[in-house]
């Protein structure tokens, strides 16, 4: 029998702040040593955040902070700022880890319709966390209402371990049949009536 380690399979959680306002505090919520304990928890191997353009500095020293706790993560953390391709690459890779023998993963992300919207299209679990600081934005009350229909997991920037938690129980809840937002909720607003109405569209 080898006594050689057993390789997980590729499990990868995809962070992204959008490419419009900068949201450092979900950076500093994700890239520390408490959310990655908590992600190597669920059998995740992989954290890729998209920091901004403005978050390269702050992504280095975060970095160095957790790589400088004594008791380190197997989690491997990388980052950018912005990808003019797009974030396609990156959804995928939450959605399968790469490859055929990858675990499906997560995307957590500001309330950025355009991003919940392609992460549910991939049918990959989103976490959603809403940017408190921004003015005149319906961020919170979408992510209250989704997560409502069991769309997403409405993410809080002090408990991201207990979103974790909850995004996996979603992710088993998703699987199963019928749907967990298919009749009741279906037959009320649904995902655009949801989406048009907290973004301040007609719904008529």
């Amino acid at each position: 029998m080898s006594d050689a380690p057993l390789t997980r399979s590729r499990k990868v959680c995809f962070v992204t702040i959008g490419a419009t306002a900068s949201f450092s505090a979900l950076v500093r919520a994700t890239i520390s040593s408490t959310f990655c304990h908590s992600l190597e928890q669920h059998q995740y191997t992989d954290l890729i955040v998209q920091y901004g353009a403005d978050g390269h500095g702050l992504f280095q020293s975060l970095l160095q902070d957790v790589n400088s706790q004594q008791e380190a993560t197997g989690i491997n953390v990388s980052g950018f700022g912005l990808d003019t391709n797009g974030l396609e690459q990156y959804m995928m890779l939450a959605k399968t880890g790469g490859d055929s023998s990858g675990a499906e993963g997560l995307v957590v992300s500001h309330a950025g319709s355009g991003t919940i919207l392609h992460a549910l299209r991939l049918d990959v679990p989103i976490v959603v966390v809403p940017n408190s600081e921004l003015l005149d934005n319906h961020q919170i009350e979408l992510a209250e209402a989704l997560a409502e229909q069991e769309y997403v997991v409405h993410g809080r920037l002090e408990n991201l371990s207990q979103a974790l938690q909850d995004a996996e129980k979603l992710r088993v809840r998703q699987k199963a049949w019928p749907p967990v937002n298919s009749g009741t909720h279906r037959q009320t607003r649904g995902l655009a009536g949801v989406v048009d109405e907290e973004m301040g569209f007609s719904v008529e």
